[in-house]
């Protein structure tokens, strides 16, 4: 059997369990609170275009919705495939123990990481770093090929990693504030700042560099991310002192039912004690990537993209997409879960 046969077989067969799913387990799924939720990550992936040389830009600009409509695709997946939700972290507060800097303890190398370690442990706590690395060289072996699927589809997951990346909370053990009594700072930093404040921020980052250690860059960002964990905290804790719980939270209509959030009120004074600093986390995240997406460009040999530009992503791909989807509507099923 071909490629093509393959790939067709293993998604009607994907698609037949997903049928026998729905029909014994039905769950109404309202879509979780990920880093920079899903407003967010398709904001950052689409600004990155915006960054690209003009020997890029055609064609990232041809498919600018697809890259930014699917860049939530590992937070849907992530309920549904076993090992997928440690990708878009790293607690690296863990490994502070006995006072050691984490960051000079964790090796940056992956198998020097595992030699110290053991792979149990680093998938336990997380494995961002390394797994923007990995995205990063599927990414530059698909613009070799001139896949169209695999470019758009590595370009466009990176783009998700590299944004958890730069996310305070996706880099400490205290993820949602469970620790110090502030649960739901997670779903208030990454997803609620962002949806009523990201329409007035200014996204000119500039154009996208040539990253000369891919992997180093990814630990830099998680380490610049890891540096604001306390304030991102204290201020919120601070704030809360001069906050009564009527004007700190409101109820507003969320799918079928009313939800909790974050008052305006409270997120503006918020946004400003920590002068800029979602906004700054944001933009880091756009310049990133558009330097990620370049260099796997550069080091693929600077494939002319004017060739595939006019090409569609495969209906084989739709079909993947649909089922992982669908997957994602069964419910929550593997990974911890960042709560509203």
């Amino acid at each position: 059997m071909n490629r093509t046969g393959a790939l067709a077989l293993r998604t009607a067969v994907v698609g037949i369990g997903l049928l026998l799913l729905l029909a014994v387990s039905p769950v109404e799924v309202v879509e979780p609170a990920n880093a920079w939720g899903f407003y967010g990550h398709k904001r950052i992936n689409r600004m990155a275009c915006f960054t690209l040389p003009p020997e890029m830009f055609p064609f990232f600009k041809r498919h600018i919705d697809f890259i930014s409509d699917h860049a939530v695709d590992p937070d849907r997946r992530r309920y549904a495939v076993e090992g997928e939700a440690q990708r878009h972290y790293i607690d690296i507060d863990h490994y502070a123990h006995h006072g050691h800097d984490p960051f000079e303890f964790v090796p940056r190398r992956w198998k020097d990481a595992v030699a110290k370690l053991t792979e149990d442990t680093l998938q336990a706590y997380g494995i961002v770093p390394w797994h923007i690395e990995v995205m990063y060289f599927r990414l530059v072996q698909a613009f070799q090929r001139g896949d169209v699927d695999r470019i758009l589809r590595n370009a466009t997951e990176l783009g998700h990693y590299i944004g958890d990346a730069h996310v305070p909370l996706h880099t400490t053990e205290n993820y949602n504030g469970q620790l110090t009594n502030q649960h739901g700072i997670h779903a208030f930093w990454e997803s609620r700042i962002p949806e009523l404040s990201a329409e007035n921020y200014d996204h000119l980052v500039g154009r996208a560099l040539y990253i000369t250690k891919p992997l180093d860059a990814a630990w830099e960002a998680v380490h610049a991310s890891h540096l604001l964990v306390d304030s991102v905290l204290g201020i919120e804790r601070e704030l809360s002192l001069s906050y009564p719980e009527d004007r700190k939270y409101v109820f507003e209509d969320r799918g079928r039912s009313g939800m909790r959030m974050y008052s305006r009120e409270f997120t503006a004074a918020y946004e400003e004690a920590m002068k800029g600093m979602v906004e700054r986390r944001m933009n880091a995240s756009i310049i990133s990537l558009g330097s990620f997406w370049y260099s796997a460009w550069v080091d693929a040999g600077q494939p002319d993209l004017s060739r595939i530009e006019q090409k569609e992503v495969s209906d084989s791909l739709k079909a993947v997409l649909k089922a992982e989807e669908e997957l994602f509507k069964l419910g929550r099923g593997h990974g911890r879960d960042h709560p509203e």
